[in-house]
């Protein structure tokens, strides 16, 4: 009896880890983001917007949201930061397109040095960069200081996410 309850609980929370979903008007897993997500300097000329984003299926004890936007193949040896927003209000399960950050939610500073979005900038020639859009449902809002490195605030992130979901886009530049 005792080996079945374990196990509808196991069932029980692993459904609701795995409900959140994360969905977009504007890009598509393993499909090619748009120029208008595309980065404005380094030898980029695109839009710089983020894309729209929006999300569902919070599990059980979600107190925030965080969105993570990383690119694993940068030639950095520790990929690139694009986007880390955390503390996102439980009740916002949307951002538009180019939106700004949410009142009560806190931007990290990116790889590029700025608090906010960064759009995709991969070196010319590079092949195809997978810049993965993550957004992480809170068992609470996240202490982090203005100046937090990305290590820390993406360890916080994991530490305190009770489930993710990531649409993972592309970009290459020839």
């Amino acid at each position: 009896m005792q080996y079945i309850l374990f196990a509808a609980m196991l069932v029980a929370n692993t459904a609701s880890a795995a409900s959140l979903t994360l969905a977009s008007t504007d890009i598509v897993d393993g499909k090619f983001m748009d120029k208008k997500q595309e980065f404005q300097g380094f030898g980029c000329s695109g839009g710089n917007q983020s894309p729209q984003l929006s999300w569902s299926g919070a599990p059980a004890g979600t107190v925030a949201y965080a969105i993570l936007v990383h690119d694993a193949d940068a030639p950095t040896g520790s990929g690139w930061w694009h986007w880390q927003l955390v503390n996102i209000p439980k009740d916002v399960t949307s951002l538009a397109a180019g939106a700004a950050a949410p009142a009560g939610s806190q931007q990290m500073s990116n790889d590029y040095g700025v608090k906010g979005f960064g759009g995709a900038c991969p070196p010319q020639k590079h092949g195809v960069h997978h810049y993965r859009f993550t957004v992480h449902a809170l068992a609470k809002k996240l202490e982090l200081p203005e100046n937090a490195s990305a290590a820390l605030t993406g360890y916080m992130v994991n530490a305190n996410s009770l489930g993710s979901s990531t649409i993972e886009a592309l970009y290459k530049r020839d």
